[in-house]
């Protein structure tokens, strides 16, 4: 009997310890999602799957175009896009934060709440010869990638998602 009751005010101890502890939800930096105050989306992308992504075709020029905005609610507007990382879809937030890399010589103005990004495929096997361009059979598409890091009026930056371009022939 003694173990009985031993067993049981055990277990109402353990079952009180494990709903008294209060859940603030602040956990460390490792275990929280990690989003700017303010959004930033690519205008025209097709968001279907992974990472947002634009086609462009070799046979009509190559011509890419990114465009990049953020909400009019946000009362922010974009200052410029500072740095471009461009590679491979193995680009991260290291490859944006090496000066080395950079992808463009000089920032680019925004207007309000929208700035455009363009680039060719031409510039960009130049700028990144060991990346391939050039489609392969199946699944008839190549995709290469870009992460922009966005500075606002007000001085604050956001690291946007990166954004692939699927590269048809």
């Amino acid at each position: 009997m003694k173990k009985i009751a031993f067993q049981f005010l055990l277990l109402t101890v353990f079952a009180l310890a494990g709903v008294s502890c209060k859940d603030d939800g602040v956990y460390s930096d490792l275990v929280r999602d990690n989003r700017p105050a303010v959004p930033v989306t690519y205008t025209g992308a097709t968001t279907y799957g992974f990472d947002p992504y634009y086609e462009v075709s070799t046979a009509a020029g190559g011509n890419i175009k990114i465009s990049i905005s953020i909400p009019a609610s946000s009362g922010r507007t974009i200052k410029e896009i500072t740095r471009v990382a461009a590679g491979a879809t193995s680009i991260n937030v290291a490859t944006l934060n090496t000066v080395s890399t950079n992808y463009i010589a000089a920032p680019i103005a925004g207007s309000g709440t929208t700035v455009d990004f363009t680039t060719t495929l031409k510039d960009f096997a130049a700028k990144r010869p060991a990346v391939a361009i050039t489609p392969v059979a199946l699944p008839n598409f190549r995709e290469i990638a870009f992460m922009f890091l966005v500075t606002l009026d007000d001085g604050s930056q956001i690291v946007a998602q990166p954004v692939r371009i699927r590269v048809l022939a």
